[in-house]
């Protein structure tokens, strides 16, 4: 299974940063921009988008992986 992708704050802008990574993979000015490119990258990866407002916790999560049929929601 892909690790996740956070989108998440930073001092100088929002960042990508992948589930256990020390760095991100990339930072950019705006949570939007962000977005963007973590949900290329998950799509790609079929994994999980999790993205944390700014005080850091999650406040919305996209999946792109392969969700079972049966599962609710």
């Amino acid at each position: 299974m892909a690790k996740n992708l956070h989108v998440v704050p930073r001092s100088t802008g929002w960042a990508v940063k992948t589930a256990g990574a020390a760095r991100a993979a990339t930072i950019v000015p705006t949570q939007s921009e962000a977005i963007v490119v973590a949900r290329q990258m998950a799509i790609g990866r079929g994994s999980e988008m999790l993205i944390h407002g700014t005080n850091g916790q999650i406040r919305a999560r996209n999946s792109y992986g392969n969700d079972p049929e049966s599962s609710k929601g």
